[in-house]
């Protein structure tokens, strides 16, 4: 997307860029970035498309921040725990200003409120609906800091931000119930997130391998602390692109169905094409989506047996059994 807000601050908003560091937490890659100095920036980012395609541009990448900036951009995440944290880890790393960029949707109302009564906000530029804001200055945000991971039921790990990080989603919940215990064979889970669906395929002694497929850095960690399994690899990637050594007998999956912060079915088509596409002629897929999302005709598109296996209201398990050979 274009940047409008950080595009005023550059241009007469009184947002000065050091000759230093610049720390850029959680930029996605449709963010126009255009303005800044590349060669001073540094991308700190988990999701594995954006890390991919901003590395494409030419930026610097890491996980996780490496040493001091003399300023720093925090784009904010729709979720308000990891919003704070990125927050408070940018002001913890930062010798100059901070800046805080996000969508009335993301919380960014708030969390001027919220900063304003600890210090000075120098300018606030209102714009597209959203907010960019600075400050400059020592302030103790320790508060907001949150703790790598938590613990939640059944003794799984999550952390701040990643997908359902404060209990067991229900649509995953369903569709490790509707799992037949005689799986076997080479197993994949697409987006993995922190590894609630892998844990119960595991469950299956016949499974040989299963290997986990998450976009999310953070969701993978707690997977790898959820999962201690001989039979589990990990992968850090993309699930819509990523290729297995070998041709799978089943996939197991919820796929998420929104792009940034937008709705988008078609990325649950995507993941549709990746699972028949990685699958034996006889390999099988289970999923589970929103009960209104028309996933239906995707799979007929790829699969030559599908069926809804179990359902509720608000969620339909599907199961689709041998992938058209011409569609993969």
């Amino acid at each position: 997307m274009s940047h409008p807000r950080l595009s005023l601050a550059l241009e007469g908003g009184g947002l000065n860029l050091s000759d230093g560091r610049i720390g850029v937490f959680a930029a996605r890659s449709d963010t126009d970035l255009s303005d800044l100095p590349q060669a001073q920036c540094q991308i700190v980012t988990g999701f594995k498309p954006d890390f991919d395609r901003l590395s494409g541009q030419g930026f610097d990448c890491t996980i996780t921040p490496e040493g001091r900036y003399a300023v720093s951009i925090v784009f904010l995440p729709r979720a308000k725990r990891l919003a704070r944290a990125l927050i408070a880890r940018a002001v913890a790393l930062t010798d100059g200003a901070v800046v805080i960029d996000g969508q009335k949707t993301d919380g960014v109302d708030s969390a001027l409120k919220e900063i304003r009564k600890r210090i000075d906000v120098q300018s606030v530029i209102s714009k597209a609906h959203g907010k960019l804001f600075w400050f400059t200055g020592s302030v103790d945000l320790s508060d907001w800091d949150a703790p790598e991971t938590v613990e939640i039921e059944g003794g799984f790990v999550t952390a701040p931000g990643v997908f359902s990080a404060d209990g067991i989603d229900p649509a995953s919940d369903l569709l490790a119930a509707a799992l037949p215990q005689k799986l076997s064979g080479d197993w994949a889970d697409l987006g993995a997130g922190w590894g609630y669906l892998s844990r119960a395929v595991l469950q299956r002694p016949a499974v040989k391998t299963l290997s986990l497929v998450e976009a999310d850095h953070a969701s993978l960690d707690c997977a790898r602390i959820n999962i201690e399994d001989e039979r589990a690899t990990f992968h850090w990637a993309d699930a819509t692109t990523w290729r297995a050594d070998r041709r799978l007998n089943g996939i197991v999956m919820n796929p998420p169905f929104h792009t940034g912060r937008a709705a988008d079915p078609e990325l649950g088509r995507t993941f549709i094409a990746a699972a028949a596409r990685n699958l034996s002629p006889q390999g099988e897929l289970w999923m589970v989506a929103n009960r209104h999302l028309p996933y239906e005709t995707a799979l007929a598109g790829f699969f030559t047996d599908v069926k809804e296996a179990a359902g509720d209201n608000r969620f339909k398990v599907l199961h689709a059994k041998r992938p058209s050979r011409q569609k993969r």
